[in-house]
């Protein structure tokens, strides 16, 4: 509707015609009992059109910034990917999915982290020897000297310090406030908590042999400990230092995942090719998800939506995607491969990486995932979305372990 014209009428109307209704009793509806001007009907609905159409293009204009904003965070990242056997980390800018440097940092590079904020990356350091489980260890003696926490400024890309935290160190996780590391130590089975303003310790948690994956509960900040030895994991309390709880998986337990709520803890046991799934109140064994034949799960990573498990398979050279949902539906004890018998199937896709692909992480948009995969010395970037693997980023000898760097916060 044209304002101008919808007023126009009005305004032509004499004073003469409005005193003679005044006086004759007559009410006229642009004007008030006072004589003074009303909006008419036609007038106020335009008036309204236009403030919703200059509220829709406000909006508009948020939501596109918005959109660029987030978009921006999603691409300002990099991965840090630790190098076992060539003692170096390589950093991949998330924008172009190249390797943008390489730095050297001690013996035997393995599990790596970001601290919450992103202003330090800490990987564990080994002077312990590679050797298959259950070899005699005094066949290669140990470089206790070279064991320790590498710090790690992300900017300058480069080690500042490096802290002892115990014999052998493998993996380790940041606690749910981002103050203390929690480190598995596997000669001492324990899990070691480091303070990590200052590198001393803590506290000191005892497990049982060959502990490895340790993963923090989002919800309470509870810890989850995988000891390989005897297929057990320990729900353990940070703050107290005591251990809450221990759960029979079997199966050699090697990493170990929450969902966003803290409900279910994941465990990835290789020899038994599946994935125990946990209740992470009451600490009880839930199921097992059996992968197909020839996996060998190893990583685990919960997407921010807690819809979808990834699991790295090892030797497999794949990653399984799970419906958690779905796994929840079954609630069978032992879930076959493609959810044979009861319920639907809870494996959605199994994805082709590069060989042994172990440590894995998510982008900051939970679109893509990284794959540190050992035995073919690259790095795979899948799409969650497509289920398809974009590519491989050649890194350094041996990759192991997987670490996102958000720049933008």
């Amino acid at each position: 509707m044209n304002c101008s014209r919808a007023w126009s009428g009005r305004d032509h109307r004499s004073r003469l015609q409005l005193a003679l209704r005044g006086k004759a009793g007559i009410a006229d509806p642009g004007y008030n009992a006072s004589g003074e001007r009303r909006l008419p009907g036609g007038w106020t609905r335009c008036i309204w059109q236009r403030m919703k159409f200059k509220l829709s293009a406000i909006n508009c204009t948020v939501a596109i910034g918005l959109a660029l904003a987030v978009c921006a965070e999603a691409q300002n990242y990099f991965v840090f990917v630790s190098n076992e056997r060539s003692g170096d980390v390589s950093v991949i800018d998330g924008a172009t999915d190249a390797v943008v440097a390489t730095f050297k940092v001690g013996k035997r590079p393995r599990g790596i982290h970001a601290t919450p904020d992103g202003q330090r990356v800490f990987v564990t350091l080994s002077g312990s020897p590679r050797m298959a489980p259950g070899v005699d260890e005094n066949r290669a003696p140990a470089d206790k000297s070279a064991d320790g926490l590498g710090v790690i400024d992300p900017v300058a890309r480069k080690l500042i310090d490096r802290w002892h935290v115990g014999s052998d160190p493998e993996q380790f996780a940041i606690s749910k406030d981002g103050r203390f590391a929690i480190i598995a130590n596997e000669d001492d089975a324990s899990a070691l908590i480091v303070d990590l303003s200052s590198g001393q310790s803590h506290g000191k948690i005892k497990v049982s042999e060959e502990p490895e994956g340790v993963g923090v509960n989002p919800r309470n900040g509870e810890v989850y400990v995988t000891c390989e030895e005897k297929g057990e994991v320990f729900a353990i309390d940070p703050d107290q230092q005591r251990v809450l709880a221990k759960i029979d998986t079997g199966g050699r337990p090697r990493s170990v995942a929450f969902l966003s709520d803290g409900s279910r803890a994941y465990a990835a046991c290789e020899n038994g090719g599946y994935v125990a799934v946990i209740d992470a109140r009451s600490h009880k064994l839930l199921s097992k998800i059996q992968l197909p034949t020839g996996s060998l799960p190893m990583g685990t990573a919960v997407s921010k939506d807690g819809k979808e498990l990834y699991v790295s398979t090892g030797r497999g050279n794949t990653v399984a995607v799970i419906d958690t949902k779905k796994v929840e539906a079954q609630r069978l004890p032992l879930l076959s491969a493609r959810g044979e018998g009861a319920g639907e199937e809870s494996i959605v896709a199994m994805i082709p990486v590069g060989n042994r692909a172990w440590g894995i992480a998510l982008d900051p948009s939970g679109t893509k995932l990284y794959t540190a995969n050992g035995a073919s010395n690259d790095v795979s970037v899948v799409d969650l979305r497509s289920r398809k693997e974009l590519g491989r980023i050649k890194a350094g000898d041996g990759p192991w372990g997987i670490a996102i760097v958000n720049l933008a916060k």
